[in-house]
């Protein structure tokens, strides 16, 4: 079912929270965290995506990414979800969410799909499948953002030169001036990129060499989650650690 009244009424709060031109190509000021709670009590949330809020840091994630009313997003990789709701909450009925699951993805696991058709459904949120190596975003993004997936790019059934593609059309999409912003996994510093099938995570520095350059500014980063008891080695999905993962987070920038 579509939120056109929810909408409408996210887009009176927003007029009222710093940054509304965000999206509109004016200068605007920093939110804070506390300014997206309105976002996140938006009743189009579930229980359990506001139960996860707290350990998510999600507030804080919102700002560090500089999400602003009337924004053009893409969620790249978005799993159940989780991120494509908040920011179709966040940025408005004057915004727009591109969310993206890759068409390996929902063949391999039909939850996918079903949760692309989800979001999908909300009013301001349109849902993209392509292959992994090939996505369709939009011109004129005002943020490309992704939370713990930047990795599937190395996974063993992504095609040679995947997250060279993907970077590459994430730089064509953004606007001057958009943002990148990738969160993912700590792996063991050095670790080879087959970590990213073996255990799911992904060495920070083999990141920003690949963002870098595909012609991206790094911006910004973040150890808002990182968790010093995650021994950096166990599967993301082993029990001991699953939920707890110490992860980081980056923020890039389009020049221009």
């Amino acid at each position: 079912m579509r939120r056109s009244v929810i909408l409408a009424a996210v887009a009176a709060i927003s007029l009222s929270l710093p940054g509304c031109m965000g999206g509109m190509g004016g200068p605007s000021a920093p939110m804070a965290p506390a300014d997206y709670a309105p976002a996140l009590a938006d009743p189009g949330r579930s229980a359990d995506d506001r139960a996860r809020d707290a350990a998510r840091r999600t507030a804080e994630t919102l700002a560090f990414a500089q999400v602003r009313p009337g924004q053009k997003i893409a969620d790249m990789i978005i799993g159940g979800g989780y991120f494509t709701r908040v920011f179709s909450a966040a940025v408005g009925p004057r915004g727009h969410v591109t969310a993206w699951q890759p068409a390996e993805f929902i063949a391999f696991q039909a939850s996918y799909g079903d949760s692309l058709t989800a979001v999908d459904a909300l009013a301001n949120v349109d849902g993209l499948r392509s292959p992994l190596a090939s996505p369709e975003f939009p011109a004129g993004l005002d943020l490309v953002f992704t939370a713990q997936n930047y990795h599937d790019l190395h996974l063993s059934i992504a095609p040679p030169g995947t997250a060279l593609r993907v970077n590459s059309a994430v730089f064509r999409a953004l606007r001057p001036g958009g943002l990148y912003v990738v969160i993912d996994h700590h792996a063991v510093a050095g670790s080879p990129l087959t970590s990213a099938t073996s255990v799911h995570r992904i060495d920070i520095d083999a990141v920003k060499r690949e963002v870098l350059a595909a012609g991206f500014l790094l911006d910004g980063e973040s150890n808002l989650l990182a968790n010093a008891a995650d021994p950096l080695t166990a599967s993301v999905f082993d029990g001991s650690i699953r939920g707890r993962t110490s992860q980081f987070m980056l923020r890039f920038r389009k020049p221009g």
